[in-house]
């Protein structure tokens, strides 16, 4: 876990703050943008500091600023982040640009599911976990594919989770999926998947 300090201020209380805070500031250029974003993050002292830094990301008048050129900013923010409080924030503002920008995006999360980079497989793997009957199967599963026997929790749970979300769109598919990969998925990932798939589906 990361040894940066806290402040002890609960996550809404910080995003409520930071909202405040940067609904004054004006960008002129989405560079500007990048660089506020990264300076916040990269100068934070506390943890808090760092979930300032990820609001200003995800701020929704930024939306067109979330583009292939910002995917340097936030790879950073996976690497550096390292635990998942802040990764699965990023992840999702990942899901957003693969979505908006599918083409760029798809072959970068391809290419992090196989990552030395334990985060950056985890965002691999879940950054499609809002899209319910708009989720790219073929990619899903082929960045789940190189993790499946992977022994890090973290990649266990995600992939578990991945499987989960898409269950409520399609349960027979999960219940599919975990039966042809029964003895490859970690009993955790089995668990998990299952979970929003009835009994008798299994």
């Amino acid at each position: 876990k990361s040894t940066m300090p806290y402040h002890g201020v609960r996550m809404p209380q910080v995003r409520a703050a930071a909202v405040s805070t940067f609904a004054k500031a004006e960008f002129k250029t989405c560079a500007e943008w990048r660089s506020e974003v990264l300076a916040i993050w990269r100068g934070a002292k506390f943890r808090e500091e760092r979930y300032a830094a990820m609001v200003l990301a995800g701020d929704r008048r930024h939306a067109g600023c979330r583009g292939p050129k910002s995917l340097p900013m936030l790879e950073e923010m996976i690497v550096t982040g390292a635990w998942w409080d802040h990764v699965d924030e990023v992840a999702h503002l990942i899901g957003d640009m693969l979505r908006a920008h599918p083409r760029d995006l798809r072959p970068v999360v391809r290419g992090w599911s196989t990552d030395a980079n334990m985060w950056k497989r985890r965002v691999a793997i879940i950054c499609q976990i809002s899209f319910k009957d708009r989720t790219d199967l073929r990619l899903l599963y082929a960045n789940i594919e190189p993790n499946l026997t992977d022994r890090e929790f973290f990649i266990r749970k995600a992939i578990g989770w991945a499987l989960r979300s898409y269950a409520w769109t399609d349960p027979a598919e999960v219940a599919r999926y975990v039966r042809e990969n029964e003895s490859r998925l970690s009993g955790l990932s089995r668990r998990e998947a299952l979970k929003n798939v009835p009994a008798g589906m299994r």
